[in-house]
């Protein structure tokens, strides 16, 4: 049997009818096979211990769920910046409380795209596995009257796309992805490997297949965006967490060069063992991150509730209702809060004072008139890191 040249272990470039090269993946998993010995056995156990360390904390909070929503937006901020959006997190939470800004981005609505794509396919995890089915039912989300809407959601490509600086011709772009009339095959090919039982680390598996997708690139746009989402479904479907709070947008971005780099390198010179590094040690990083943040949540939920407890008087306990509502809903507005608490405008308003006055809530909008308050060391809390 012919030996595979290390050039071509992840496939090769085959010339087109019309010209041009494409580049052809081979069929997973990689051969040669994987080598797990060295640097990457070491950061395949840094990183398993540093997810389960994370699962851990996440349900150590008192509200999960409301830690794991600002964590969705803070990916889907991050992630859709990649793609060149400019909303910050603000943005968005600001956007979801009706405060309206002419100095706001108008591509929020993408990073909102974003979410709602997450939480699909988090629910269709009850009972759908990872598959092209639900690759495109993300990926229609994802597009669905925003930038993009024009590019078929839902549906692999059936023209050539390229990857170059803006502006290039397909005879300049630094990559080809595979011709359209492959695409079908190759995702097909794709969901068979994730769904095998090949013996590989489920994290090493992952991170194969994120690459592969990539280079497979099978929509006209969306392609880093959903590739991005795919790890954090295949984390959730295998139970290796239990809450979706790994997302590698953060450490994608800091290393963007590097990362289209070892994307490359696999295709021309077939390294994945140093893909593999990279990913690696973006899930111990990004885990770390992570779990520090919700330790830092537990701190500061304390830290105020014993603060109202203190100094809240009689208004205490509706003090402390409304402290939980700011985990879920950041930014307010008295209204909100005294539909919250069910009582009249004037003790709503007293209250929302005492909170600004104490230093938890500090208004926002500087008018006097539909004003709102935002819980400014919470956000900080995302916000340094989503930019």
């Amino acid at each position: 049997m012919e030996s595979i040249k290390p050039s071509e272990r992840a496939g090769r470039y085959v010339r087109q009818f019309s010209g041009y090269s494409a580049f052809m993946p081979a069929t997973l998993p990689p051969d040669p096979p994987i080598s797990l010995d060295g640097s990457l056995h070491t950061l395949l156990s840094q990183a398993d211990r540093a997810l389960g360390r994370l699962d851990g904390s996440i349900l150590t909070l008192p509200h999960p769920d409301l830690f794991v929503a600002m964590y969705v937006k803070k990916e889907a901020v991050l992630s859709s910046q990649i793609e060149g959006t400019q909303s910050s997190l603000q943005d968005v939470l600001a956007a979801e409380a009706k405060v309206f800004s002419t100095e706001r981005p108008d591509d929020v609505d993408e990073v909102f795209n974003y979410v709602a794509a997450m939480n699909h396919g988090l629910e269709r995890l009850t009972s759908l596995p990872v598959s092209v089915r639900l690759i495109r039912e993300i990926h229609e989300k994802l597009l669905t009257g925003v930038r993009g809407q024009y590019l078929t959601p839902g549906d692999p490509r059936t023209t050539q796309n390229w990857i170059g600086p803006s502006g290039c011709t397909l005879s300049e772009a630094s990559f080809v992805p595979p011709p359209p009339h492959e695409v079908d095959r190759l995702l097909g090919e794709l969901e068979i490997f994730l769904h095998s039982d090949v013996p590989l680390p489920l994290l090493i598996k992952i991170g194969i297949a994120h690459a592969q997708f990539e280079t497979i690139h099978p929509f006209l746009d969306g392609n880093g965006r959903v590739g991005r989402l795919l790890i954090t479904f295949l984390l959730c479907e295998q139970e290796v967490l239990l809450k979706p709070v790994l997302y590698l947008s953060h450490y994608f971005k800091r290393h963007r060069q590097a990362y289209y780099d070892h994307l490359q390198a696999i295709r021309d010179d077939g390294a994945w063992e140093q893909w593999l590094e990279f990913f690696l040690r973006g899930v111990f990083e990004v885990s770390q991150q992570a779990t520090d943040t919700a330790r830092r949540i537990l701190l500061l939920r304390e830290r105020h509730r014993q603060l109202i407890t203190d100094g809240f008087g009689r208004a205490a306990g509706n003090g402390q209702k409304v402290l939980e509502h700011l985990f879920q809903h950041p930014i307010v507005s008295t209204v909100e809060v005294q539909n919250l608490i069910q009582t009249t405008y004037q003790s709503a308003n007293t209250l929302v004072n005492q909170f600004v006055a104490n230093g938890v809530l500090e208004e926002m909008t500087g008018q006097k008139r539909n004003r709102r308050f935002v819980y400014r060391e919470y956000i900080d809390l995302f916000h340094s890191e989503a930019g």
